[in-house]
Formats: structure tokens, C-alpha cells, sequence
């Protein structure tokens, strides 16, 4: 993220997240974030917002607890990714993808089918999507999927 309108405090946040997402498999709260990066909570709120708008995050629907950070998903989904012995969610297929290859590791993915809902396993192993010839299927371009994120 950069541009207009972005802080340090903004890209102090954005990295806290993903270190907690990593590490800890859920995102920090404002409380501990500002506990941590030593900034009043009411700053970090604004900054969440600012990450939010620019689509670094997505905050639900209260506004301050996060939802997703991309590729991570704060609460449990069809989309399980479990690496380096942790357990993340994922909100969609493809950032299932983008878990190990963020991490730069092996990983393992659980999910069902959105037709069938038969159970779907797929591993990376060295960078390699490994299956039994599964497809992706997108029913909403990418162009639109801030349109409804939630849907999308």
C-alpha cells in the first residue's frame, strides 16, 4: 500500500496484522494493536478504516474488528490451509493459493466442492499446485469482487 493518504501508522498496522495473522492465526484486536505499536486506540481505528477503504483489509461490520487481510480470513471458511504447522482460512480458492505462496512453503488445502460439496484436497509441494484435476471457478470477474466481497 502506498499513495495519498497513507501514515506510517497505516503501514505499521498492516504489517502487525500480517505478522499476528502468521503467527498467531488471527488477526490482533485495536487494543493490542495500539497496546503493541504504542498508539492510541483511536488512531489505530482511523488507520484500519484508511486500510479498509484502500481494500488492504477488510474490517467487519462493526469496523473495528478485521475480517479479512487478504489472503487470511479472520473466521473460519470452506478453505482451510495448514503449513509450517499452522492453520489458516482462507476466503476464496485462489488466496488459499496465495497462503503458500506468501510463505514461500509447502501447504495442504481442504475445502468442498461449491456444487457437490464433495471434500477437496490439494498440497503445494515446492511451489507446485498438486491434485487430482480440480478446476477454479470464478462467478464473479475480478474486476468486480469489491462490489461484494463477502459474496464474492
Amino acid at each position: 500500500m502506498s499513495g495519498e493518504g497513507t501514515t506510517e501508522l497505516d503501514r505499521a498496522i498492516r504489517l502487525h496484522v500480517y505478522h499476528q495473522l502468521i503467527e498467531r492465526e488471527r488477526p490482533p484486536t485495536v487494543d493490542e494493536t495500539a497496546e503493541e505499536l504504542h498508539a492510541p486506540a483511536a488512531e489505530v481505528r482511523a488507520a484500519l478504516r484508511r486500510l479498509d477503504e484502500a481494500h488492504v483489509l477488510v474490517l467487519g461490520p462493526a469496523g473495528g474488528q478485521i475480517r479479512m487481510a487478504m489472503p487470511f480470513s479472520a473466521t473460519p471458511t470452506r478453505f482451510e490451509v495448514k503449513a509450517l504447522g499452522h492453520r489458516w482460512w482462507a476466503p476464496c480458492a485462489w488466496d488459499a493459493l496465495a497462503i503458500p505462496a506468501m510463505l514461500r512453503c509447502d501447504a495442504t488445502i481442504s475445502t468442498s466442492c461449491g456444487d457437490c460439496e464433495e471434500q477437496l484436497h490439494l498440497s503445494v509441494e515446492s511451489g507446485v499446485v498438486k491434485g487430482n484435476g480440480e478446476v477454479i471457478h470464478f462467478a464473479v470477474p475480478a474486476a468486480r469482487w469489491w462490489d461484494d466481497i463477502f459474496f464474492t
